[in-house]
Protein backbone atom coordinates (compact mmCIF):
# COMPACT_ATOMS: atom_id res chain seq x y z
CA UNK A 1 0.00 0.00 0.00
CA UNK A 2 1.23 3.30 -0.57
CA UNK A 3 0.34 6.70 0.69
CA UNK A 4 -1.95 7.20 -2.37
CA UNK A 5 -4.19 4.12 -1.57
CA UNK A 6 -4.44 5.39 1.92
CA UNK A 7 -5.99 9.00 0.74
CA UNK A 8 -7.83 7.24 -2.28
CA UNK A 9 -9.86 4.84 0.80
CA UNK A 10 -9.44 8.32 3.34
CA UNK A 11 -10.94 10.19 1.03
CA UNK A 12 -13.79 8.50 -0.29
CA UNK A 13 -15.29 7.48 3.67
CA UNK A 14 -14.38 10.70 4.73
CA UNK A 15 -16.92 11.88 1.96
CA UNK A 16 -19.63 9.69 3.10
CA UNK A 17 -20.25 11.23 6.73
CA UNK A 18 -20.04 14.55 5.29
CA UNK A 19 -22.78 14.02 2.98
CA UNK A 20 -25.06 12.06 4.89
CA UNK A 21 -25.15 14.37 8.19
CA UNK A 22 -25.14 17.71 5.51
CA UNK A 23 -28.17 16.10 3.60
CA UNK A 24 -29.92 15.42 7.04
CA UNK A 25 -28.89 18.59 8.46
CA UNK A 26 -26.83 17.17 11.32
CA UNK A 27 -24.05 19.09 13.13
CA UNK A 28 -20.48 18.15 12.13
CA UNK A 29 -17.58 20.48 11.37
CA UNK A 30 -16.29 20.42 8.02
CA UNK A 31 -12.71 22.06 6.73
CA UNK A 32 -15.89 24.88 5.13
CA UNK A 33 -16.51 25.17 8.45
CA UNK A 34 -20.38 23.95 10.18
CA UNK A 35 -23.82 23.98 8.05
CA UNK A 36 -25.26 21.34 5.95
CA UNK A 37 -24.50 23.58 2.70
CA UNK A 38 -20.91 23.13 3.79
CA UNK A 39 -20.90 19.28 4.42
CA UNK A 40 -22.36 18.55 1.17
CA UNK A 41 -19.97 20.61 -0.36
CA UNK A 42 -16.75 18.93 1.16
CA UNK A 43 -18.22 15.46 0.84
CA UNK A 44 -18.42 16.59 -3.00
CA UNK A 45 -15.06 17.70 -2.46
CA UNK A 46 -13.48 14.40 -0.64
CA UNK A 47 -15.20 12.29 -2.91
CA UNK A 48 -13.88 14.13 -6.70
CA UNK A 49 -10.37 13.80 -4.48
CA UNK A 50 -10.87 10.21 -4.33
CA UNK A 51 -12.27 9.23 -7.61
CA UNK A 52 -9.22 11.78 -9.52
CA UNK A 53 -6.41 9.97 -7.24
CA UNK A 54 -7.93 6.35 -8.10
CA UNK A 55 -7.95 7.72 -11.99
CA UNK A 56 -4.60 8.75 -12.01
CA UNK A 57 -2.67 5.93 -10.39
CA UNK A 58 -4.76 2.97 -11.75
CA UNK A 59 -6.96 4.48 -14.41
CA UNK A 60 -10.49 3.72 -15.81
CA UNK A 61 -9.75 0.46 -17.05
CA UNK A 62 -9.20 -0.58 -13.35
CA UNK A 63 -11.63 1.25 -11.82
CA UNK A 64 -14.40 -1.79 -12.86
CA UNK A 65 -12.01 -4.28 -11.23
CA UNK A 66 -11.55 -3.00 -8.06
CA UNK A 67 -14.89 -4.47 -5.94
CA UNK A 68 -14.64 -2.33 -3.08
CA UNK A 69 -13.78 1.14 -4.15
CA UNK A 70 -16.31 0.43 -6.88
CA UNK A 71 -18.84 -0.93 -4.41
CA UNK A 72 -18.18 2.20 -2.35
CA UNK A 73 -18.48 4.54 -4.98
CA UNK A 74 -21.93 2.94 -6.20
CA UNK A 75 -23.22 3.05 -2.70
CA UNK A 76 -22.37 6.88 -2.07
CA UNK A 77 -23.32 8.14 -5.59
CA UNK A 78 -27.12 6.21 -4.90
CA UNK A 79 -27.07 8.14 -2.03
CA UNK A 80 -26.10 11.66 -3.51
CA UNK A 81 -28.88 10.96 -5.98
CA UNK A 82 -31.52 9.71 -2.88
CA UNK A 83 -30.67 11.23 -0.32
CA UNK A 84 -32.27 14.26 -0.06
CA UNK A 85 -35.82 11.86 -1.04
CA UNK A 86 -35.39 9.90 1.71
CA UNK A 87 -34.70 13.04 4.40
CA UNK A 88 -38.11 14.54 3.36
CA UNK A 89 -39.87 11.14 3.49
CA UNK A 90 -38.38 10.10 7.00
CA UNK A 91 -38.30 13.29 8.62
CA UNK A 92 -41.98 13.67 7.60
CA UNK A 93 -42.98 10.57 9.07
CA UNK A 94 -41.04 11.67 11.94
CA UNK A 95 -43.33 14.44 12.84
CA UNK A 96 -46.76 13.22 11.75
CA UNK A 97 -46.10 10.38 14.21
CA UNK A 98 -44.72 12.92 17.38
CA UNK A 99 -47.83 14.14 19.30
CA UNK A 100 -45.35 17.49 20.39
CA UNK A 101 -42.77 18.96 17.66
CA UNK A 102 -39.26 17.14 18.64
CA UNK A 103 -40.41 14.46 21.15
CA UNK A 104 -42.18 10.89 20.19
CA UNK A 105 -44.69 8.95 21.28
Amino acid sequence: MTIIDFLIGMTLMNSMPHFVLGTWKGRMLSAFGFGDLQNILYGLLNLILSVGLFLYKYGMEKLLDNGIFTGALVLLVIYFLTGQYWYTIFHKNYYENSTIKGTTK
